[in-house]
């Protein structure tokens, strides 16, 4: 099992206790895609997934999923979210034993959803579709001080519902004077990078399991590939995310990093419960 930098009590003592630099913000990698995002005194998670909930469900089955990494911190003891998103519907991106034990302690929290599965998540969820905010891709929507763009992600394809809505997104989040980009879970697509560029993005949070058949799940990017995406975008920084957490569906950072280091583009590999500050984006590319 690998270790967290931060858990349980340790972690929420950093994450509380502390108060980011002025006009800076504060991020954690929660495993998996998820992160927290601190501003100020808001709090925003993306795509948490802080259960054991498919290591029970597949367990004795053909496709085990083994965990690999501790759990940062148990979902009912974060009671002071004000923002929590799902990318999609896979139940490590929209996993109800994480949202569900969230709501309960966070009752004003903002859930956002994409558009074409409001109605699978608020079954999953066990709330009326009201509960839940949407967005689909080419949409905008202010949440606090955060400030959320969709754009269409490819997992492993551009899926749209009968009514022309994205059933898979990443998130462009703009705070204070920062844009940051969560792909959630994608690999390239036609127009992707000029899209992307346009936003002048800070900081990518970019998958890097890539896509092996054998593994009968959708594919993502792999390292180099996200790499290569981050320096094609603009990005001023990368974090990599989507590996270490199912002995099945990881890869090592290596080719990330050699990756990123060949075309000179800034990253950081972070451990689960570890803090990034964005005073590091002073740096500059």
């Amino acid at each position: 099992m690998i270790s967290a930098a931060l858990k349980d009590k340790a972690f929420l003592s950093e994450v509380q206790n502390q108060i980011p630099p002025h006009d800076h913000f504060r991020l954690w990698w929660l495993g998996q895609s998820g992160f927290l995002i601190q501003w100020e005194t808001e709090h925003l998670l993306l795509d948490p997934y802080l259960s054991d909930s498919l290591t029970k469900k597949y367990h004795g089955t053909d496709k085990p999923h083994v965990r690999m990494s501790e759990r940062v911190v148990d979902p009912a003891r974060l009671d002071f979210i004000d923002i929590a998103t799902s990318s999609h519907n896979h139940t490590d991106h929209l996993d109800a034993e994480t949202l569900c034990p969230l709501m309960e302690v966070n009752p004003n929290m903002n859930v956002l959803v994409p558009r074409a599965n409001r109605l699978f998540a608020a079954q999953r969820l066990k709330v009326d579709d009201g509960r839940l905010a949407v967005i689909d891709a080419g949409e905008s929507l202010r949440l606090g001080s955060f400030s959320l763009h969709a754009v269409p992600a490819a997992h492993e394809e551009l899926e749209k519902d009968e009514n022309g809505w994205h059933r898979f997104i990443g998130l462009v989040v703009k705070v204070g004077p920062w844009t940051i980009y969560h792909s959630g879970d994608t690999m390239l697509y036609e127009g992707m990078e000029e899209l992307l560029r346009g936003f002048e993005i800070d900081l990518a949070l970019l998958p890097i399991n890539g896509r092996k058949p054998e593994r009968r799940v959708a594919g993502n990017l792999w390292g180099d590939e996200a790499a290569k995406l981050a320096d094609g975008i603009g990005a001023s920084h990368v974090i990599p995310c989507h590996y270490d957490m199912f002995e099945f569906n990881t890869e090592t950072t290596e080719l990330f990093e050699k990756t990123c280091r060949e075309l000179q583009q800034h990253f950081t590999i972070l451990k689960g419960g570890e803090t990034w500050v964005s005073t590091v984006l002073l740096e500059g590319r």
